[in-house]
């Protein structure tokens, strides 16, 4: 705290409800801590950026936050404290809610009299608080408070009762919490369905072997055949490359951006995360980074105990209540501490272009307001390191760049990936948020979107993350993907006609083809690849069945089916900086192999421990991330 403003605070509290006294700014001027042009300048940028002018000088390195807050205590008059020093006792919580808490970033601080005072940074907000709380609350004055302080200190009076109201935000009907696959079938379907297996075994294995086949063979048809569709919808129309000019900011006065960066157990990416973010050129007084830490998490805090954060990422833990731990779960918590109109979301080894908020904000600002949802497109930079990493780079390539984008113009549902999401907040808050025991949060949001009747839409921005480069940790991390798939699927298919009524035919069979026949194709892999066997002048279940007639042609969609793929993932990295990956495309049959075995690890899971969630382990690629970006958004056609 400076020596000039110290000087001429007054300690005690003031009301002060008329006017205020002198502004934030003139004090700071006043005191020699900035000069009129600092002023002036700060001024200006506040008549087109939505943040209060202590807050912009802040962000821009003008003045330290402590000084500003002193000077706003000088300015209503009101008593400077440090929660860390003088926290509240714990029986303040029942002085005010936790839903006003969070809404005006206020928290009970000590009660003189019949008068409450409540810890703050916003004592501007105070006659508006007044008129949300009821006519029997009691008179209220605010004391000045550091916002970190204040978000610990409400994480400590509420925690527990906001960290279950996180899990519990999704309505029933849509959630997975209800749901198991046991329940789903009953005891008496489960031993049904067992026992007629049994008895297929013994009486008629070449009938369940061909049954199996037939099935395998109707998965790879439809996520074939959605394959060519988003490949022809794609390549007929012209996406932007991301190399026409940005679009023009909207000269109002543009909104605060709220990003959540969940951490869990990251104990070598917190630097290089500060870093990559640090190159955003969004205005930094509009800019809040949220990371996302669960309390019980001793590895990441120790992490960042060790980093300088900039003044706009702050920190939010997420208490321990003894139920689950999971990504959505403190996604959902740490939204009601943000304050922004657009909800982004990050992963802890993200690298995302420098201008990607400005692109979110121009696009958000021009679309239609049923347009909920703008997904970036995921990139790896660390495609080069090995087999795995350069096949899982093809596998996004043709995803992000290929198949999702011709997805959005047959106006299917788009399956959410988990980072560079863009949300308005008022409909993410809407729908309820994240569902907290979905192990693949993002896909089911994307169908709740579209079942609510909002759009998501993908713009030419990318994110730059690590490839998973080595065999088991991506097999966990697969298997999380393709059982998050299933549980998607079978809660929304809970009620198929109202499914159907909500997203029509066209969009209700891209559900059929994107959640289930995609992990069945994965777990089917070996049955396709016994079609080879009669070429080895070995026997095939199927030519008992069905006679030699039908081998040739299964075997012919069977490489038509390669040939789609190749074709796509040919495509894909045909831009110049990653045509070294062309070769490899040939490799990728051999690669989804570790795909079957991930697809058993989650059918085993979904049966077992549906909600249990398999991390995803950050920084053990050998690969720098990118400093800058190392070529603009195409879209491989």
């Amino acid at each position: 705290m400076s020596d000039p403003l110290l000087r001429l605070q007054d300690p005690r509290p003031v009301d002060r409800r008329d006017a205020p006294a002198v502004p934030v700014g003139r004090q700071l001027v006043n005191a020699g801590m900035i000069d009129q042009t600092t002023l002036l300048n700060a001024l200006n940028l506040q008549h087109h950026i939505d943040a209060p002018l202590g807050e912009i000088l802040v962000a821009e390195g003008c003045v330290d936050r402590s000084d500003v807050l002193t000077a706003l205590a000088l300015q209503y008059g009101a008593e400077r404290i440090s929660l860390t020093v003088d926290p509240p006792a714990p029986m303040m919580a029942a002085a005010l809610s936790a839903t006003h808490a969070q809404a005006f970033g206020i928290v009970p601080w000590r009660w003189i009299g019949g008068t409450l005072l409540v810890a703050t940074t916003r004592p501007d907000q105070m006659d508006n608080l007044r008129r949300a709380l009821p006519d029997t609350a009691p008179d209220i004055l605010p004391v000045i408070a550091d916002a970190d302080q204040i978000n610990a200190q409400i994480g400590r009076l509420y925690g527990i009762q906001l960290a279950r109201r996180a899990i519990t935000k999704v309505p029933a009907r849509l959630s997975c919490r209800s749901w198991s696959p046991l329940a789903a079938l009953g005891l008496l379907g489960v031993i049904a369905v067992l026992a007629v297996v049994v008895l297929a075994v013994i009486h008629t294995p070449a009938w369940l072997a061909t049954i199996l086949i037939l099935c395998a063979l109707v998965t790879l048809i439809m996520t074939t055949g959605l394959k060519i569709a988003a490949l022809v919808a794609q390549v007929t129309h012209r996406l932007p490359t991301g190399t026409e000019p940005l679009h023009r900011l909207p000269m109002q006065r543009m909104p605060r951006v709220s990003v959540l960066v969940p951490l869990f157990r990251e104990e070598r990416i917190a630097e290089a995360l500060i870093k990559h973010l640090s190159r955003l050129t969004y205005p930094k007084a509009l800019l809040e980074v949220v990371l996302v830490l669960e309390a019980k998490d001793s590895v990441t805090r120790a992490t960042l105990a060790r980093t300088q954060l900039p003044q706009w990422i702050r920190v939010v833990e997420v208490p321990d209540d003894g139920t689950i731990t999971t990504k959505p779960r403190a996604l959902n918590f740490a939204l009601d501490f943000c304050h922004g109109a657009i909800i982004g979301v990050w992963d802890a080894e993200d690298a995302p272009e420098p201008d990607q908020i400005e692109k979110v904000v121009a696009r958000f600002a021009e679309a239609k307001p049923d347009v909920a949802c703008l997904q970036g497109i995921l990139d790896y930079y660390n495609s080069g390191q090995n087999w795995l990493s350069r096949c899982f780079t093809i596998e996004y390539a043709s995803w992000w760049r290929l198949v999702l984008p011709g997805v959005e113009r047959l106006n299917m549902v788009l399956p959410l990936g988990g980072t560079t999401l863009f949300f308005r907040r008022d409909i993410l808050e809407e729908l309820g948020g994240w569902d907290a025991h979905n192990v693949t949060e993002d896909a089911d949001l994307g169908i709740r979107l579209a079942r609510a009747g909002y759009r998501t839409e993908l713009i030419p921005t990318v994110t730059y993350e690590e490839a998973n480069c080595r065999a088991w940790p991506w097999v966990k991390q697969r298997s999380r993907w393709l059982k998050g798939f299933l549980i998607t699927y079978f809660v929304h298919m809970r009620s198929p006609g109202a499914l159907l009524a909500d997203l029509g035919p066209r969009r209700f069979a891209g559900i059929q083809a994107m959640f289930l026949a995609t992990v069945l194709q994965f777990a089917a892999l070996p049955l396709l690849w016994s079609f080879w066997l009669p070429t080895l002048g070995l026997p095939h279940p199927i030519v008992v069945t069905l006679g030699t007639g039908v081998i040739l042609p299964i075997a012919g969609l069977i490489i038509v089916t390669e040939l789609v793929n190749i074709l796509i993932g040919v495509l894909a990295v045909s831009q110049q900086d990653k045509r070294h990956l062309i070769p490899w495309v040939l490799t990728m049959p051999i690669y989804f192999m570790l795909g079957a075995l991930a697809s058993y690890k989650a059918l085993y899971e979904l049966a077992m421990n549906p909600f249990y969630w398999d991390k995803t382990q950050h920084g053990i690629g050998t690969t720098p991330p990118p400093c800058a970006p190392p070529h603009p958004v195409s879209d491989g056609s």
